[in-house]
């Protein structure tokens, strides 16, 4: 059986994919004893989103506007002769 888990360590995030019942029941005791936080995620096989439909809607419209006058700036300082 193959779970995958994040468990918190020091501040940080880190992923753990179980191979065995035994580490699940491992992390599980450790758990118990406060020395970690297991946060389980469920892994959803099959066909992802695209990272355009995910971000879809994240920025106004005048948010994008801002970024791409300052990537167009950015871009015309590189033609320039210094």
């Amino acid at each position: 059986m193959t779970l995958s888990f994040e468990v918190l360590y020091n501040m940080e995030t880190i992923s753990i994919k179980t191979n065995n019942a035994n580490a699940l029941k491992l992390l599980e005791d450790l758990e118990a004893c406060n020395l970690i936080q297991v946060i389980k995620r469920t892994v959803v096989k099959g066909k992802r989103k695209k990272l355009s439909e995910r971000l879809a809607g994240s920025l106004t419209s005048e948010q994008a506007i801002v970024i791409r006058k300052e990537l167009t700036e950015m871009r015309n300082e590189w033609d320039r002769n210094i």
